[in-house]
């Protein structure tokens, strides 16, 4: 067996270590195949070479799987598809939305709410159970943009102004009891102690952990219109603009292909795909 480390350059230009390892956990994620997996390591790592960048290697894995299973390569790239909801944070905050009202939340997008102090406009407003949740999103458009401590501090300021004056409201016939920040990046470390501290849930790609966002994403099927290998950057765009962010709501709305002028063909095959993705796209 071939050395499972090698020397890599990492965009910061820093010289590391990779282990094959990660590569194998990587795609063990997508639910390919032991099959696939063994035989796309050893094609990767037949063509690695000592000063290979990260990208690179995960680029020459992303193309081999798609070669064999595409929609399984739709997953793979998912946290790039997460990113491609940008430039601005509108279609994340509509995604962010979509994840909570597919687990059981009724959920406005854009409100404004009073606050005790002055108005404020709310990213997603859910509600569950006679109980109000407020969720402000940050999306970051590059990788590496990190939330520090003043995002959740800023954001609790606004909870709490907007939260004194719903739950002193007789006319509220819920009780506004959460406070949410979702990123599609990280948070520092500092920012996760004060959310702890002052009782903000924060929600990244991976916190808390089994339970982040790419979890969620996983574990519902509920994946941005924006993982497709076979829509080209323009029809993502195009069926963002109409609200279209997931996957499976594309199967409701198979007309916006047609808009689109896509071929019956390549409209089978584009469905396919999302079929596979979304196998409960029905529910």
């Amino acid at each position: 067996m071939k050395n499972q480390n090698f020397d890599i350059i990492k965009s910061s230009g820093e010289k590391v270590k990779f282990s094959i390892d990660k590569l194998r956990a990587s795609l063990y994620k997508t639910g390919a195949d032991k099959e696939t997996i063994a035989q796309i390591i050893d094609k990767v790592r037949d063509e690695l070479y000592q000063g290979i960048s990260t990208k690179e290697i995960y680029n020459r894995a992303f193309a081999l799987l798609k070669k064999k299973k595409s929609y399984l390569a739709s997953k793979y790239k998912l946290k790039k598809a997460i990113y491609e909801l940008g430039p601005t944070g509108f279609p994340f905050e509509r995604f962010v939305s979509e994840l909570l009202r597919y687990s059981g939340y009724e959920t406005k997008v854009g409100e404004i709410l009073q606050g005790k102090c002055v108005k404020h406009e709310i990213d997603v407003i859910a509600h569950k159970e006679n109980e109000t949740t407020l969720i402000e999103c940050k999306f970051h458009s590059e990788q590496g943009l990190n939330c520090n401590v003043k995002i959740p501090l800023y954001i609790n300021s606004r909870y709490q102004d907007v939260k004194t004056h719903w739950n002193g409201n007789t006319k509220n016939d819920s009780k506004l009891t959460k406070g949410w920040v979702v990123t599609n990046t990280r948070f520092t470390e500092d920012a996760l102690l004060y959310g702890k501290c002052c009782g903000l849930y924060l929600l990244s790609w991976d916190y808390p952990n089994n339970d982040g966002l790419r979890d969620r994403i996983d574990r519902l099927s509920l994946y941005p219109i924006t993982v497709s290998t076979l829509l080209t950057n323009r029809e993502k765009q195009f069926l963002l603009s109409r609200d279209v962010v997931l996957c499976r709501q594309l199967m409701h709305d198979k007309f916006y292909l047609d808009h689109l002028g896509v071929s019956e063909v390549r409209k089978k095959k584009i469905l396919d795909e999302i079929a596979q993705l979304c196998p409960n796209k029905n529910q």
